[in-house]
């Protein structure tokens, strides 16, 4: 099993940076892609961006795309979200997540099996 802690969550102004950051523990080894998601109060849950570290690649919601960066170490136990540009509607509780699907796009999140306890973002003046 593998399990998720997320860390780096908090209150920000509009245009302000977060870089929100997941350590996994357990069987990272078969771990082959982490992303993150959010949950907005009143709404579902939303992919916001995937890494897949078989092709090395990564995938952003159409929302995020040029503002946040994910990005990922050599030993797949730390995912990073670098939030840039914040916006008010990107307040939410966001959630660390990983597969050992092969995954090559932004899904509602059936294919995780792991899940961090989220960590609050807040954009707010």
């Amino acid at each position: 099993q593998v399990q998720l802690v997320e860390s780096g969550g908090g209150l920000v102004q509009p245009g302000g940076s977060l870089r929100l950051s997941c350590t996994a523990s357990g069987s990272i080894f078969s771990i082959n892609v982490m992303g993150w998601y959010r949950q907005a109060p009143g709404k579902q849950r939303e992919g916001v961006s995937i890494i897949n570290t078989i092709e090395d690649s990564t995938y952003y919601a159409d929302s995020v795309k040029g503002r946040f960066t994910i990005s990922t170490n050599n030993a797949k136990n730390t995912v990073w979200l670098q939030m840039n540009s914040l916006k008010p509607e990107d307040t939410a509780v966001y959630y660390c997540a990983a597969s050992n699907w092969d995954i090559a796009v932004i899904t509602p999140g059936a294919e995780y099996d792991a899940w961090g306890q989220g960590t609050q973002v807040t954009v707010s003046s």
